[in-house]
């Protein structure tokens, strides 16, 4: 992660001082005034991709073994979370966006992210991108949600699907 030390206006080292309207947070600015730095999360795409009654799941590379997960990648300007997510499944999967549906939303604290998750049903010839290493097909009840930012997406379209979720943990590194 970047980490900001001078104002983008004026190059003056930044300092870090209590909000104007909110005192109890402290944000980085710069001291004549030019500008803050906000720090407001980011909107990150998630896709639960269905392909002909199956569950895509895919391995990062920088990911331990058995660690699979939804496709995610960030919104680009100009597009709307719609196209961006059929974009990141295009440049991903190779997959095409048939249909695209809204899960909800979700937090994901830990990294200064918003989830916005999709159910998409695709279509085509899954080809991984360099960043994927493999994936997995899997039936939906036999899905096991994690218990962070996609997990509860996949949880609430298992509900919606008349399955009860049963959670499991991440892989250990």
């Amino acid at each position: 992660m970047m980490e900001l030390k001078f104002c983008p206006v004026c190059a003056s080292s930044l300092v870090c001082r209590a909000d104007e309207q909110e005192a109890s947070k402290l944000r980085l600015a710069c001291p004549e005034g030019h500008w803050t730095h906000w720090d407001n999360p980011l909107p990150v795409l998630a896709a639960l991709v269905e392909v002909e009654g199956h569950i895509l799941l895919a391995r990062n590379a920088a990911w331990p073994e058995k660690t699979f997960a939804l496709i995610t990648g960030f919104m680009e300007r100009g597009e709307t979370p719609e196209e961006g997510i059929a974009r990141e499944l295009k440049e991903e999967t190779n997959l095409d966006a048939d249909h695209v549906s809204l899960i909800g939303v979700y937090e994901f604290i830990k990294k200064n992210e918003v989830i916005i998750a999709y159910h998409v049903k695709a279509s085509g010839n899954i080809q991984l991108s360099s960043e994927l290493v493999e994936y997995r097909l899997i039936s939906p009840e036999k899905l096991r949600p994690w218990r962070a930012g996609t997990g509860y997406a996949m949880a609430d379209w298992m509900r919606a699907q008349g399955l009860e979720p049963v959670f499991a943990e991440w892989a250990s590194s």
